[in-house]
């Protein structure tokens, strides 16, 4: 039958004509297949079946206004509901029957609710009358290949709804049935959750169900025993975690909605033998990994892309509210001692909790509680800080390096100023968590790697302050024997490091002066015609002041990508503004910790360094002054006034 020819309910064809039809059909595949005479003429019967209902359903997403076409999916739907509810239709029909109708149900279910409503007992209809092993291949093969259009929640509900009762029925290999169902499962709502951008629309439905099949994966759990139990816990929880990143992220107005999904996904915590220590740390996660999924568990490694940012989200929600924390059996006050007790632990938490800064689609109400839940652990407890200056800590930077880029994300990018600013407390408040020499390496590959100008600016400012410190506790020149002052390394940020810092700015790996029109900042305007007042994200108490003038926005018209000419001049600016505080440093304390009096470092800093930044500087401001460009000016002033300063210094020194 060519479902172009059908007769499709229009203006001028009743829905009686279309059900009608359906009979006719329903009874001519019932016929072929229970005289079982000629297979290919019923296969062929249940074709045209399905041809026929799934060109209507083509036809309700093209028209979803005509309400003609709704009263006949409606009523397309309670036919077959009639018929397979029948007790004079053989098993043989329904199993046939089972292997198309659920998927051909849920595509109609995307019509009304009240079409859902007959889709959902249809499929639940037929899971309870065929095959458990048979409804889980056809429930799983249903939501992996949707059609484009049908890609919509309306479409996975029914099926969904299937997946409870067909677990609790399997009898025979339990675990390996719901472990080759799962991925499926999870890859639908994953597409579900990142494919629904229309603020209507309510995921609720599809999370409860999800809940649901989680509730059945417990129930099969109490069934089994030794191994096999310990792995569909391991799944169980691996899923409850996947699920509840799954519902977290999203635009803001699901904030409130995932609230109680996941109060009820806590419960399920305890039975996998989860606690928020161990999930706030990654080793529960990674225990989960190794009991569900074992070696050569790529394929089933790959539906559990999120279970990190679950485990994080899961503690962040109990940390935001008591009743989630006591659904999960877990002490708040406890935990955060614990990590306050512990530097390892600290970091392995806030190792964790980059996945929730890094996500696109979390709402920006749970990044907040990430980072005021950060801060609670890092105010960490006097009697227990470890004198361990000379530990090997070195495993843990890119752990840590990683965590510290996931706050800069924060502090640049978040539109929200509170945020920021404590985003900015959390990232100094980390850094100071490390010893004095990691912290070294920290800044200096987050210098070395970074991108963002006024990031790196910020990075250099905090390596002054560290030599700020670090020279108050040198011992005074005068109870420093010249020899020693001469060949002094000091401690390593009072030191010849901080030259190397220096130089990654003023002398970059690949040679020459910094480029500094490549270095700036780009900001997208989202409005060009509206005159917008642009800030650089940082706190306010971080910007930087030359001359107590604060070069931190500007006024823009009429302009798709504003490039901030200032910011890309303020790594440039700190970079020169640290090496002018160590040479008055160093020459009015008589010391030479850092080597920076040094003949050689001298002529280095000044043939390698500032000339050649001078040039660059001296065109550029001519070519800003002949073009107007006042924004340029503005950045380059303040640079020009410490980069002479600083070829005086050295001059004066040499």
């Amino acid at each position: 039958m060519d479902p172009e020819t059908t007769d499709l309910p229009t203006p001028c064809t009743s829905s009686a004509a279309v059900v009608d039809r359906l009979r006719q059909s329903l009874s001519s595949c019932s016929q072929l297949i229970q005289t079982g005479v000629d297979f290919r003429k019923s296969e062929q019967s249940l074709s045209d079946l399905v041809l026929f209902l799934n060109s209507i359903s083509d036809s309700v997403v093209r028209e979803p206004e005509n309400q003609d076409l709704e009263n006949a999916s409606f009523q397309i739907l309670t036919e077959i509901r009639l018929f397979i509810t029948s007790s004079s239709v053989d098993q043989a029909v329904i199993d046939a029957l089972s292997f198309e109708l659920p998927k051909t149900a849920a595509r109609f279910a995307c019509v009304s609710p009240r079409c859902m409503e007959v889709a959902q007992s249809i499929v639940d209809c037929f899971t309870d009358k065929c095959s458990p092993r048979d409804m889980l291949s056809i429930l799983c093969e249903a939501i992996g290949s949707p059609r484009d259009a049908f890609t919509v929640p309306s479409y996975f509900a029914p099926l969904l709804s299937g997946f409870p009762k067909v677990f609790v029925s399997i009898r025979k290999r339990q675990f390996e049935q719901v472990k080759a169902a799962v991925p499926v499962i999870l890859n639908a709502l994953k597409a579900i959750v990142l494919d629904s951008d229309d603020e209507d629309a309510d995921l609720g439905d599809i999370f409860h169900k999800a809940n649901c099949i989680a509730d059945s994966m417990k129930a099969v759990c109490l069934e089994l025993e030794g191994k096999d139990n310990e792995k569909l816990c391991a799944l169980l929880g691996l899923f409850v975690l996947q699920i509840t990143a799954l519902a977290s992220m999203g635009i803001e107005y699901r904030l409130a909605h995932s609230s109680p999904l996941v109060l009820k996904l806590s419960h399920f915590l305890q039975c996998c033998g989860l606690s928020y220590l161990g999930l706030i740390m990654g080793t529960d996660v990674e225990k989960l990994l190794g009991f569900a999924v074992g070696d050569g568990g790529d394929d089933l490694v790959g539906c559990f892309s999120d279970i990190w940012l679950g485990a994080s989200i899961l503690v962040i929600w109990g940390y935001k509210s008591n009743e989630v924390a006591l659904a999960a059996g877990a002490d708040l006050v406890a935990l955060k001692d614990e990590l306050q007790s512990s530097r390892i632990k600290r970091w392995h938490a806030v190792g964790m909790l980059k996945h929730v800064l890094l996500c696109l689609y979390l709402p920006l109400e749970l990044k907040k509680d990430a980072i005021n839940f950060l801060l609670s652990i890092m105010h960490a407890k006097l009697s227990q800080m470890p004198n361990d200056e000379n530990e090997d800590y070195s495993t843990y930077m890119p752990t840590l390096c990683s965590a510290l880029q996931a706050i800069q994300v924060v502090i640049m990018y978040a539109t929200d100023v509170i945020l920021r600013k404590n985003a900015f407390a959390a990232f100094k408040e980390l850094l100071a968590d490390c010893p004095t020499s990691l912290r070294f390496d920290i800044l200096r590959a987050l210098i070395k790697d970074g991108d963002s100008s006024s990031m790196i600016a910020v990075l250099l400012d905090c390596v002054r302050e560290e030599v700020r410190l670090e020279s108050t506790k040198s011992p005074p020149a005068s109870k420093v024997s010249k020899a020693e002052s001469e060949g002094s390394q000091g401690t390593i940020f009072w030191s010849s490091s901080a030259l190397e810092l220096v130089e990654l700015v003023l002398r970059p790996p690949g040679g020459g002066p910094p480029s500094l029109p490549e270095h700036s900042d780009a900001v997208l305007q989202n409005r060009p015609n509206q005159s917008t007042l642009w800030l650089i994200m940082l706190p306010s108490n971080s910007v930087h002041k030359v001359h107590d003038q604060k070069y931190f926005y500007a006024t823009c018209q009429k302009s798709d990508q504003i490039h901030f000419s200032c910011f890309s001049f303020m790594q440039v600016l700190s970079a020169l503004n640290l090496y002018r505080f160590i040479l008055i440093k160093e020459s009015t304390g008589k010391s030479n910790n850092t080597g920076v009096l040094s003949r050689d470092s001298l002529v280095k800093a000044h043939s390698e360094w500032l000339l050649p930044l001078r040039t660059l500087v001296t065109r550029m401001m001519a070519e800003a002054q002949c073009g107007c460009d006042e924004l340029a000016l503005c950045g380059l002033n303040p640079v020009e006034v410490v980069l002479y300063r600083c070829i005086e210094l050295v001059e004066e020194l040499t």
